[in-house]
């Protein structure tokens, strides 16, 4: 197919920074609550795409057990941001991602859709001199869903034309949501978190024979 938009996660799409934000989960919680740690490093990495905030709310709610305030929760925030940044700003694209990018920012719009905080993921993204490859950066604390009927609403698109590229299940249920053709990154050493029939590929290096296999499908199911 020939996308009239593409959508992008962020963190292990666009960005090598996945392991980097798994890693500050653990760092976060493993001095107070070192026996829960790995649970909670499960549960980030089991929704990955949510909001790091919402990712504190079921912490404390499902495995912590505890309440969680406004104050502490804003807390474990600054505590997060002040972990990853730096590393987020120095790790290196997912390979082939810079490609993709050059290759298609002038044929069709652009556009991230990150669980990050959109202030930290659009200052991040300018720091790597991304933004200029980008129609829009958008983020938490809008869900991803909701940012991408604002952006077919807003630019009059059809979400069955466009692709999203992903690495998390809430990456595909958002596309699902609006018939998207999805894309998952899926690095050889992790488990694929989508549905069987979900096409998947390692890294970006793979991205226009993935591109080519969605065309291939959208045509046979437009003969039929």
């Amino acid at each position: 197919m020939n996308p009239s938009a593409i959508f992008f996660d962020f963190d292990g799409v666009i960005l090598d920074s996945a392991g980097i934000k798994t890693e500050a989960f653990r760092q976060l919680f493993a001095a107070e609550f070192s026996g829960q740690v790995d649970a909670i490093v499960a549960l980030h990495v089991r929704h990955s795409g949510v909001s790091r905030y919402r990712k504190f709310e079921m912490i404390y709610e499902e495995i912590l057990e505890e309440p969680l305030s406004t104050e502490k929760r804003a807390h474990l925030g600054r505590q997060f941001e002040a972990l990853v940044t730096d590393a987020v700003l120095a790790c290196p694209e997912v390979p082939g991602g810079l490609s993709v990018l050059r290759k298609f920012c002038d044929e069709v719009p652009l556009f991230v859709v990150s669980g990050t905080p959109e202030d930290e993921l659009q200052r991040i993204v300018s720091l790597r001199n991304l933004d200029r490859y980008f129609a829009q950066v958008c983020g938490s604390p809008r869900p991803k869903t909701e940012i991408l009927r604002n952006i077919l609403c807003d630019r009059r698109l059809d979400g069955r034309s466009c692709v999203f590229v992903g690495d998390g299940l809430t990456d595909f249920e958002a596309a699902s949501a609006f018939k998207m053709p999805f894309i998952g990154i899926v690095p050889p050493s992790l488990t694929s978190p989508f549905p069987d029939e979900v096409a998947t590929i390692p890294d970006l290096r793979a991205f226009d024979a993935a591109l080519a296999a969605l065309k291939q499908f959208h045509d046979s199911k437009v003969s039929l």
